[in-house]
């Protein structure tokens, strides 16, 4: 079972090596491994919001903005004095996921385009996947070690290995902790009552970091491979109910959807 290190740690850490640490040939191979999942999942939650889609340019300009959230969460991670496992199970998550919903809420919250319910939700997965975008290009690359280098069979089969496990789990792992209250927050928009909406924000941006921290805790347990597994699959099946009614909440959705 991987053991997963603090998102910006790895990140920031790899960043200010990765010049003079890869040659030019495998860091093209890194960045497509590291990259094309979170594209992919990208793909998977813009194609979802189907009744009014985003405008391509917001939903890129939060990935990038994803990805810039990876440097300040590396900074204070790298400089809080706290045991790795209090790091992963508890800091990490509460910083990771609050510094993505504050980043959403003070940005594109805002915008007249974000008009739906289920925007909140594509948004969330457009800035959760940014951010794990670059985590894990900065994980593959502190990895290089036991990463990547064409030629060597053994060595580039343990890289495909480790960004299949990591484009399964980690990378949609952060969609799935960000959903929660990327929902909340679609639905909170459009209550009558937005006192009672903003208590199921709070309540999605908690479940969000508690399960983030689960995810982490099942990844670092040696017993925790199956139950990682139960635990994705269940997060997956919430995050469609939640597709569902966000768009069965829409003002765009017709009226045999509603009903």
């Amino acid at each position: 079972m991987e053991r997963r290190h603090p998102a910006g740690i790895a990140a920031v850490t790899a960043a200010l090596h990765f010049p003079g640490t890869i040659n030019e040939m495998n860091g093209y191979w890194i960045g497509i491994l590291a990259f094309a999942p979170g594209l992919f999942w990208l793909w998977y939650f813009y194609k979802k919001d189907e009744l009014e889609p985003e405008p391509k340019a917001l939903v890129w300009r939060m990935f990038f903005y994803g990805m810039l959230l990876v440097i300040p969460c590396g900074l204070i991670e790298n400089i809080l004095p706290l045991s790795p496992f209090t790091m992963l199970i508890f800091a990490a998550p509460v910083i990771e996921e609050c510094a993505k919903f504050f980043l959403v809420r003070t940005t594109i919250y805002r915008y007249a385009e974000f008009d739906e319910p289920m925007d909140g939700i594509v948004y969330a997965a457009a800035t959760a996947l940014g951010f794990a975008s670059l985590e894990n290009l900065g994980y593959l690359i502190s990895h290089q070690s036991s990463v990547l280098t064409i030629g060597d069979e053994s060595v580039y089969g343990g890289t495909l290995g480790l960004s299949l496990s990591r484009a399964l789990l980690s990378v949609p792992g952060h969609v799935l902790f960000s959903a929660a209250w990327g929902f909340a927050l679609g639905i909170t928009k459009f209550m009558d009552e937005s006192s009672k909406g903003w208590i199921y924000v709070r309540a999605g941006l908690v479940i969000s970091i508690i399960s983030h921290g689960l995810f982490n805790f099942l990844c670092m347990a040696p017993w925790g491979a199956f139950l990682l597994l139960i635990f994705m699959y269940s997060s997956g099946r919430m995050v469609k109910k939640q597709i569902l009614t966000a768009l069965m909440n829409s003002p765009h959705a017709p009226y045999d959807l509603k009903d």
